[in-house]
């Protein structure tokens, strides 16, 4: 069974999608790239069940699938890596800051107070074609003192989302593929950037990534976002 407790929101009475699927992508038994497919919104603080069938993972509610976490094959390509300093000023071109936000409690990106939320704002880098943010890790510890996967998850979520920087916000999330290389500690600074791979329609894609400060590869992550009709 599981539960979402209501600080890892995304949409109003909803979980954040990239925290979910880091929780679910824990449970597959897979070191490497595992795929997350949220079919419906996952609500908060409502009994789940976990399921397994083969090597995939799955998540209902009164018998509807919600989610479902396999591993895959694949090779990801991060975007390129933006240096902490600049990817803290590109904050400041954060669209959710400079007109309304769609989510404003989304624990990742939303205007949470310091500590609670995550407070990542990726706006546009000069003279690229990528988004950025300073992520500087509250004190979240998991058992070993790192950061628990889920939370590097959710960092690697809105990114990719942002980078399209429509006037209408990055849509939901409906597919993300990831890896983690390293681990994440709290106090730390790291580079998050996000990039647009095109669109189709109502689908749009894109890549996100989280380095350190000397531009190590931590984590990456394709993802399919969905915009509303």
């Amino acid at each position: 069974m599981l539960s979402v407790p209501a600080r890892f929101s995304g949409p109003e009475g909803t979980a954040n999608g990239g925290w979910i699927a880091g929780e679910l992508a824990g449970e597959v038994d897979c070191d490497g790239t595992v795929e997350v497919t949220l079919r419906r919104p996952v609500p908060l603080g409502t009994e789940l069940t976990l399921g397994q069938v083969a090597n995939s993972v799955t998540l209902s509610h009164d018998g509807v699938v919600l989610a479902e976490a396999i591993p895959v094959t694949e090779d990801l390509t991060p975007p390129p890596f933006v240096p902490f300093n600049e990817a803290a000023l590109a904050e400041e071109g954060f669209a959710g800051l400079r007109g309304e936000h769609p989510v404003p409690g989304c624990f990742v990106c939303g205007l949470r107070a310091p500590g609670d939320g995550l407070r990542i704002f990726p706006g546009p880098v000069a003279r690229t074609d990528l988004v950025a943010a300073g992520w500087r890790v509250p004190v979240m510890l998991g058992d070993d003192g790192a950061v628990p996967r889920a939370l590097v998850w959710a960092a690697l979520d809105c990114p990719s989302g942002w980078a399209h920087q429509g006037p209408e916000g990055p849509g939901l999330l409906g597919r993300i593929t990831a890896r983690t290389y390293r681990q994440v500690y709290p106090n730390g600074t790291y580079s998050v950037v996000g990039r647009s791979e095109g669109r189709d329609g109502r689908k749009l894609f894109g890549t996100s990534a989280v380095y350190e400060m000397d531009g190590t590869l931590v984590a990456t992550a394709r993802a399919t976002w969905i915009l509303p009709r």
